[in-house]
């Protein structure tokens, strides 16, 4: 459903800096039209599918994606439940047989030495521990094509020991276990955000560990504490800077707010873009 204004301002700016070559707009086609004139599109490089109906128009979008027709998704302006019904269903086996679809945000924070990503902001509710392993394992493998062989994840709670009442510590703790002695990843906590991210606060802390301070991960305990934190940020930190995907599936899949700004919905399209062409070249 492209005719969005954020989202066809993102795309122009993709174009024009090179990381889009091409590509399909779906939707209601004078709607798409109107609003591409309107932010200064040229439409020439896409094909225009003028399909109205947001339900049809996202089994289309990933009906193309199985059949080779596009390297990622970006969502316009249609209801996400439309969109992630399309992707889950089986009949285009977009997502692996036990994977689990997680939202991941990679920010750019000022005051911050390194991109970090955080999870899960729009996807997950409650995750449990096995949940939790997969969010990792998602966030992992999306690191490992960006060039981080050995990313360091940290399960984010509000203490940094484990507290059989807080069932975030709990959780974080089997999680922790599970991943003990990986070659793929450190995974440490129960932590804070100041442990997590501040070696200082570490220390400060008597907490010892590889990610203290260098977290390339932070994974939250639910869709309460995480989706705060990733629109407090967006809002309110000036100069941040933010790329939001969905992980879990064959492909990269762009799920932004509605409230996210162009910038943020074309950082996506850079980040989908590498990450698809990432997937390429292991393939």
């Amino acid at each position: 459903m492209a005719n969005n204004e954020e989202a066809q301002t993102a795309v122009k700016e993709a174009l024009e800096d090179g990381w889009l070559k091409g590509g399909t707009l779906i939707g209601g086609k004078d709607k798409i039209r109107a609003v591409a004139q309107k932010v200064g599109l040229d439409t020439s490089p896409f094909e225009i599918l003028d399909i109205d109906d947001p339900a049809m128009a996202a089994r289309e979008a990933v009906a193309m994606m199985a059949r080779g027709q596009g390297d990622f998704l970006l969502k316009g302006i249609i209801d996400t439940k439309y969109y992630l019904k399309a992707i889950l269903d089986k009949e285009y086996a977009m997502v692996p047989e036990g994977n689990l679809l997680c939202h991941v945000a990679l920010m750019q924070i000022p005051g911050y030495h390194k991109l970090v990503a955080l999870t899960d902001v729009a996807i997950n509710i409650y995750p449990g521990v096995e949940e939790k392993i997969k969010i990792v394992n998602n966030l992992v493998e999306v690191m490992h094509k960006l060039g981080i062989q050995k990313p360091k994840v940290a399960m984010i709670c509000p203490v940094e020991k484990l507290n059989p009442k807080i069932e975030s510590t709990v959780h974080a703790n089997a999680v922790v276990e599970h991943f003990a002695g990986s070659n793929k990843c450190v995974v440490e906590g129960p932590y804070d955000t100041y442990i997590a991210m501040s070696k200082h606060a570490a220390q400060e802390k008597g907490v010892k560990g590889e990610v203290c301070g260098d977290a390339d991960i932070l994974v939250f305990p639910s869709l309460d504490s995480a989706n705060p934190v990733y629109k407090l940020m967006n809002q309110f930190v000036a100069g941040i800077k933010s790329a939001a995907i969905v992980a879990g599936a064959k492909i990269p899949v762009i799920l932004p707010s509605r409230a996210d700004s162009a910038q943020t919905k074309k950082l996506s399209i850079a980040l989908s873009s590498y990450l698809a062409q990432a997937s390429q070249v292991k393939a």
